[in-house]
């Protein structure tokens, strides 16, 4: 919580009752209804606006801390919570900067996003290296005409494998069009490109979506930074 007599920030944690560190303990696998997913996305974007507006990155977003898990194909897989967060991470990370700001954590959300959507992580890497090529599988082999300077970033390598199309939309059968185009906008490789919390929140997508239903309205938490 922000407490702006004191002008500092507090971080107040709940017990863990031992799920949150379990990725392989499912909750509720039935088909994800399409407009409770808005409404989830919109208010995880709320929380990060609140966040990014006190210049506060949170880096580790996933599904866990919202209590969204699921099922994995087998119970002998052994998933380490460090391998799950991968599958959050935003490429910049993977591939080595060590400049980097919100934009992350709106990686992270169109992430959680997808998974909302499919039931199932879209990115699901087993190590860094792994990570980065179901990325570029999905989204292309990321060039510096669409990401300027990527090809400098120190673990950048030339030998990549070449992915030349985006396959986004075949993987989001269940996102309509706008949905689709908010999820396209959180995943871009550039992170001058992506858009901002600010900005997703007055995305189309998100007309239809009662806001003054929700626990916290519109614009609430939202504050200027000068």
């Amino acid at each position: 919580m922000w407490k702006d007599t004191f002008q500092s920030l507090l971080l107040d944690f709940r017990i863990s009752n031992g799920h949150d560190s379990d990725p392989t303990k499912p909750l509720n696998t039935a088909k994800m209804d399409m407009d409770l997913v808005k409404s989830y996305v919109y208010q995880i974007l709320q929380g990060i606006l609140f966040c990014h507006c006190r210049r506060v990155v949170h880096r580790d977003l996933k599904p866990q801390i919202f209590s969204l898990t699921r099922k994995v194909p087998s119970r002998s897989r052994t998933l380490a919570l460090p391998v799950v967060t991968l599958w959050y991470r935003a490429p910049e990370i993977l591939l080595g900067s060590n400049k980097y700001s919100c934009p992350i954590d709106i990686w992270s959300i169109g992430c959680i996003f997808a998974e909302l959507c499919n039931k199932k992580p879209l990115f699901q890497g087993d190590s860094e290296i792994d990570q980065l090529f179901r990325i570029f599988r999905v989204l292309r082999t990321p060039t510096d005409d669409i990401w300027p300077g990527v090809t400098q970033l120190p673990d950048f390598k030339a030998t990549f494998p070449s992915w030349g199309e985006n396959n986004l939309e075949s993987q989001m059968k269940n996102l309509d069009k706008d949905g689709l185009d908010l999820l396209q906008s959180m995943l871009h490789y550039d992170p001058a490109k992506r858009i901002s919390a600010r900005r997703a929140l007055k995305h189309p997508y998100f007309d239809n979506l009662d806001k003054y239903a929700l626990p916290a309205k519109p614009g609430e938490y939202d504050i200027n930074i000068r």
